[in-house]
């Protein structure tokens, strides 16, 4: 890790930087890890680099330390803001900082392709966020992320998994999912009651099936909704879930959790014809 900065707990110290509870903050000072984190985003000197939170700046040394040609960070917290202004001095031409709530924030439109988001993201707007990038997929390159580690699970889950659900099928749709790396939670500052785990989504070339999102969301909400009533019943708000069933070719006696993505996508075509 550079020089040109004072050590991080200095950085909080001196800032006043206490985690917020209302922003979902722990911090993570473990330079080994941020720079872990950082590599494992891939070739950084292309393109732009997009980091949510980033706090006391661990994440975003590591960032700009990896070589990261343009680095541009969301950040709401007005002390997280006076210490990016710092690092920005320390990185000259790097490093953008954007004031604002990263849910407002058309992150597929900042800076030239290819995109990619890094970060550590507040637990309490993690899965909002996610389900927001998801709708504009295409514009990333690669999005590392650290959730906490029951999300990840659920991610990566596979049919007749019990964390296989409405995240697992749209995320799995749009993207290839490489869960990378657990974190401890003694890792940050303040620990937070689980454990983290990082993972990087690639955004497929083109969606794993035809379907279109809004349709294949109303369809994986129905059947998770109840998820252990057979599809004929749990799909019942759609309409007439057996002539649905009946057209896409699978048995009406099938249960949510094990259906595959791509069979999800034939009732969606369906559903949406």
């Amino acid at each position: 890790m550079t020089d040109r900065l004072p050590p991080l707990r200095e950085v909080i110290a001196a800032h006043g930087l206490a985690a917020r509870k209302s922003l979902g903050q722990h911090f993570l000072l473990d330079l080994n890890l941020t720079g872990r984190i950082a590599r494992a985003a891939g070739d950084l000197a292309v393109g732009t680099t997009i980091e949510i939170g980033p706090g006391p700046g661990g994440l975003t040394r590591a960032l700009l330390d990896c070589g990261t040609r343009r680095l541009i960070v969301i950040e709401r917290d007005d002390r997280a803001i006076a210490i990016q202004s710092e690092i920005a001095e320390a990185y000259p031409g790097q490093l953008e900082i954007i004031a604002g709530d990263a849910l407002e924030i058309d992150a597929a439109s900042l800076g030239e392709a290819p995109r990619r988001i890094v970060a550590n993201l507040p637990y309490n707007i993690s899965t909002v966020l996610l389900l927001q990038w998801l709708r504009q997929a295409s514009a990333f390159e690669s999005l590392t992320l650290m959730f906490q580690k029951e999300v990840v699970d659920r991610l990566a889950a596979g049919p007749r998994s019990p964390d296989y659900g409405r995240l697992s099928v749209i995320t799995q749709w749009l993207c290839e999912v490489r869960p990378l790396f657990n974190i401890d939670r003694r890792a940050f500052t303040p620990p937070p009651n689980v454990m983290s785990t990082v993972v990087q989504l690639i955004p497929r070339p083109a969606p794993l099936a035809p379907a279109r999102l809004e349709v294949l969301e109303r369809v994986t909400a129905a059947a998770f909704g109840q998820r252990r009533k057979m599809l004929r019943s749990s799909l019942k708000a759609l309409g007439d879930a057996e002539a649905i069933l009946a057209a896409a070719a699978i048995p009406p006696t099938r249960r949510a959790e094990e259906l595959s993505v791509a069979e999800f996508c034939t009732i969606a075509q369906v559903v949406g014809s």
